[in-house]
């Protein structure tokens, strides 16, 4: 006994150092270092060499801890400001320089490093607190999590263009489509890009679609009054149809931010949702792109209409197909769908991170949603009886034309015996007195109406 227990230790020694250490296993170096120069901006330009957080194991993607000055700062490891949002930290390995920044912010500024202070000329210089220089500022570089931006920094190496010429349909270009997933009507819910603001290029052809499809009521989740109208004022505006609808009442502008977790997202987006509830389709959503704003009321609303998980996150990542033409399953693909609708739908539902969604109510925690948000019940039970609607258009089939009846011809009579131009008119007409059509018709050879001969051939004009 003792001797099969040793074996079975040493074979699960040596399974242990045959396999590969796990990310959690892995020691990453910490890497020491300072500062030689405050750029423009406020980025700080280490003098760390990005070949030696490559040696130590890092990788883009990364969420380090970059530790200035005793505090402490998490950001990703990436190679442009854009891989991050607008005011997100960053560190960029920029061609062989590793630089702290804030995308479109000042870092050294805004953490008290120094102060830069802008002559006359324009030229500049940085002014440093009491004791300090720029030598005396020190760094040090930390593994935070191995990979925890990975998906994020996948996401921003997405690229698009505004070309109408490079997409397969005005549809496609203008991300607009019908929903008809779950008990959605048919006909009764669309999305898209922007109808009204033209930034992308794309307004008209979402206008012109809009119009196709009889939109009348419409829920701008991007834009207030005013935007909308200076929108309709700019020179160049080409939208008359979402124009119509805004002058009759029928677009809702909201104007929400892109938190989906802030309460005025949440009590705005119960404005817009009342408003659907209120009013007859079909229906629109749309932001600006049409895919994280419009993307985020859409699935809340697949869910109210019992859509399952899978179409949910199909109609969510058909934006990306349209706009990226990522394909499905591709690495770019799952970070998108993990990133964002696996992480709304979370947030819809309020379960816990990593939760499998496939097993949650979706139509119950939509509807719980609604009412956190402010709807009352009736409000919600309107709401999917205007949604469950057939708004499909029915065309009157043009009604059938009784064919013509061809035009009587002429014919021709040969006289018989006993024939005269009386009894001719009487079989051919129904009535004799008509046999002065007959005469006038014939005239080039009955010289007296009186007298017809056997065997003549007479013209009998159509009744």
């Amino acid at each position: 006994m003792k001797k099969t227990l040793s074996l079975l230790l040493s074979l699960v020694l040596m399974l242990s150092l045959a396999l590969p250490a796990s990310a959690a296993e892995t020691e990453y170096p910490t890497l020491e270092g300072g500062v030689t120069e405050i750029q423009k901006y406020g980025n700080i330009v280490l003098d760390i060499d990005p070949a030696d957080l490559k040696d130590g194991g890092y990788t883009y993607g990364d969420l380090l801890t970059v530790t200035v000055n005793g505090t402490g700062y998490d950001m990703p490891l990436c190679t442009n400001y854009s891989d991050v949002d607008t005011g997100a930290l960053v560190l960029r390995d920029s061609e062989g320089v590793l630089i702290a920044a804030i995308n479109m912010g000042d870092f050294a500024t805004t953490n008290g490093l120094a102060m830069k202070v802008t002559a006359e000329d324009g030229s500049y210089t940085w002014e440093f607190p009491e004791g300090q220089s720029l030598e005396t500022i020190t760094v040090s570089i930390s593994m935070k999590e191995a990979g925890g931006y990975y998906d994020q920094y996948l996401i921003h190496q997405l690229t698009r263009t505004n070309e109408r010429a490079d997409y397969a349909s005005d549809a496609v270009f203008a991300n607009f489509r019908n929903v008809a997933v779950g008990d959605l009507g048919e006909n009764a819910f669309f999305r898209s890009s922007s109808p009204v603001n033209n930034e992308l290029n794309r307004a008209a052809y979402a206008d012109d679609l809009a119009e196709a499809n009889s939109i009348q009521t419409v829920m701008n989740l991007a834009d207030s009054n005013e935007l909308i109208e200076g929108y309709i004022a700019a020179e160049g505006f080409d939208s008359p149809y979402y124009q119509s609808l805004y002058e009759a009442g029928k677009v809702k502008a909201l104007n929400l931010g892109v938190d989906f977790t802030a309460a005025d997202f949440k009590s705005g987006l119960a404005e817009g949702l009342r408003f659907f509830a209120e009013n007859e389709g079909p229906y629109l959503v749309h932001c600006n792109e049409g895919k994280d704003r419009a993307g985020f009321v859409s699935a809340l609303l697949e869910c109210l209409m019992g859509a399952t998980y899978d179409e949910v996150v199909a109609d969510y990542m058909t934006t990306y197909m349209n706009y990226y033409h990522l394909e499905e399953g591709s690495e770019q693909y799952e970070a998108v769908k993990n990133s964002n609708i696996v992480s709304i739908l979370t947030n819809i539902t309020g379960a816990a991170e990593g939760t499998d969604l496939t097993t949650v109510d979706l139509a119950a925690a939509a509807e719980d949603y609604m009412l956190d948000a402010g709807l009352t019940a009736d409000e919600v039970t309107a709401l999917k009886a205007n949604l469950a609607k057939d708004y499909t258009v029915e065309t009157e089939a043009p009604a059938e034309e009784t064919p013509e009846e061809p035009a009587p011809q002429a014919r021709t009579y040969t006289v018989e015996a006993g024939d005269c131009l009386w009894n001719i008119a009487y079989e051919v007409y129904g009535t004799g007195t008509r046999w002065t059509v007959i005469y006038e018709a014939n005239r080039d050879i009955i010289r007296d109406p009186g007298m017809i001969y056997i065997g003549q051939v007479l013209t009998i004009p159509a009744a």
